[in-house]
């Protein structure tokens, strides 16, 4: 496959491997370094080394080499199915599950765990995503929706590009929210694209040219002393958008390492980020009926709520 890059006045001075592997998020960097050295990579037409800096207006040319997909095989390893039909399966997935195989992932995934319940599923994805029309972090708890055909996944495609599907998270923030009455619902509308200085990151940007547009309304639900207990409502749906929304605002989530404080109260008792899709819903890609579902916030976060609600009281 092949891709044609032209810097941008963001990137200017960056490294050509790190440029590259910042906008091209299924290709580690130093995959990107390998076949740089091969010939694969011209800048202005030009073979270069990994280290060589790109200006703005350069052209990036990339030639990838065909992968070669491993087989993906199916496991029986317990999941949480909350509804199912002849289209679609409900899963409220767990903190630490990656939702799809991918390069150091390719056993221990959601598809693993579905592959062994179900083996029809929908194929626009690929080998490696079947089914996955929309996904949420190792990390984040939560409802997705997995879907066994083509048809269900082109509608619910195509709810989500229209902003139609109805995703709500709730989450644990760092910091005083609530502290007039304007902050306690907001809405933060940016450009996120990869961090231009460390590939496994998203970032807020100015870059039109390679930012996507990212939406999200959030509301207090509880204000604690340093913490707030939020509900981040989806308009739109980038890598890590509420994460990088919450972090851009200066309320980082509770437990989230990349994008807040290495340690803060409570951290111990999360493993990741405090974050549960609590509910989905959309339109039914059969019966045309809107459907919605609800689950339940995992026990490490409720426990945290409790010691808030509690140090609360007797403050």
């Amino acid at each position: 496959m092949e891709y044609q890059l032209v810097v941008s006045e963001e990137w200017e001075g960056e490294r050509a491997d790190r440029y590259a592997a910042a906008l091209l998020n299924d290709c580690s960097r130093s995959y990107l370094q390998k076949i740089m050295k091969e010939g694969a990579i011209l800048l202005n037409g030009r073979r270069i080394k990994p280290s060589a800096v790109v200006k703005s207006g350069d052209m990036l040319l990339i030639d990838l080499p065909e992968a070669v997909l491993p087989d993906i095989r199916p496991q029986d390893i317990p999941i949480d199915i909350i509804y199912e039909d002849h289209d679609i399966i409900i899963v409220n997935k767990a903190k630490g599950m990656v939702v799809h195989p991918a390069p150091g992932h390719y056993e221990g995934t959601l598809v693993n765990a579905i592959l062994y319940h179900c083996r029809d599923l929908s194929g626009i994805n690929g080998v490696l995503r079947p089914g996955i029309v929309h996904r949420i972090d190792r990390d984040t708890t939560g409802l997705l929706v997995i879907c066994k055909n083509d048809d269900a996944h082109q509608k619910i495609a195509a709810q989500l590009k229209t902003h139609s599907v109805e995703r709500s998270y709730q989450a644990i923030a760092l910091g005083t929210i609530r502290k007039i009455s304007s902050q306690e619902t907001g809405t933060i509308h940016t450009l996120i694209c990869r961090d231009p200085k460390e590939r496994k990151r998203m970032a807020v940007t100015q870059d039109h040219l390679h930012g996507k547009d990212a939406i999200t309304h959030y509301r207090v639900l509880e204000q604690f002393a340093d913490m707030a207990y939020i509900e981040c409502r989806l308009e739109t749906g980038r890598t890590h958008q509420i994460r990088v929304h919450m972090s851009h605002i200066g309320h980082p989530l509770l437990g989230d390492a990349v994008y807040g404080v290495k340690s803060a109260r409570f951290q111990s008792k999360t493993e990741g980020q405090t974050l549960h899709a609590k509910t989905l819903g959309f339109v039914h890609p059969s019966t045309g009926q809107w459907i919605s579902f609800d689950s339940e916030l995992p026990a490490y976060f409720q426990d945290i709520l409790h010691a808030l609600r509690l140090a609360a009281a007797n403050s």
